[in-house]
């Protein structure tokens, strides 16, 4: 189970101006550190107006990074706590957007899934947490709750 702790975090060692792209070092396992791109991406996506998208990995050597691959960190609730204060950064530099994180496959969006259900109670006295099945969905295959105007259909408050 992966366990946010705000107060536990990476300092990245760059950050662009627009706040959409960071470098952080994570130690590993075996003793070295495995650099890690995390980058916000607007999904351009009608149904989400000002919707971006999170996503982190090792660089992939064109600029981008490596979404597929697992890393031994010796601290993952590190790593992923530093990700969802990168995006609360982000929402306070950007008033009226949304960050949605969605896996590279099943196995990692299963994986966020279950770190927002885990930390749902943490995480909601400072973020509006809604939509995370919704939001995998559309990115995913487009089958999404829409209401009668075609709009996004979001379950109601306090449930993910």
């Amino acid at each position: 189970m992966i366990i946010i702790d705000l107060e536990d975090t990476i300092m990245p060692h760059y950050a662009s101006e627009d706040m959409m792209n960071y470098r952080i070092m994570s130690p590993q396992k075996d003793g070295t550190q495995e650099e890690l791109i995390v980058e916000i991406k607007d999904i351009n996506d009608p149904l989400l107006p000002n919707a971006f998208n999170i996503g982190f990995g090792p660089p992939d050597g064109n600029g981008g990074f490596l979404h597929k691959v697992s890393l031994p960190h010796v601290n993952t609730n590190r790593v992923f706590s530093t990700v969802i204060v990168l995006a609360i950064a982000f929402l306070q530099q950007y008033p009226g957007t949304i960050i949605g994180i969605d896996g590279s496959d099943d196995r990692r969006a299963y994986l966020y899934h279950r770190m927002f259900r885990s930390n749902y109670q943490a995480l909601s006295d400072i973020l509006i947490i809604t939509g995370v099945d919704w939001y995998v969905r559309l990115l995913r295959n487009g089958n999404v709750e829409t209401d009668e105007l075609g709009g996004p259909y979001f379950k109601p408050a306090g449930t993910i």
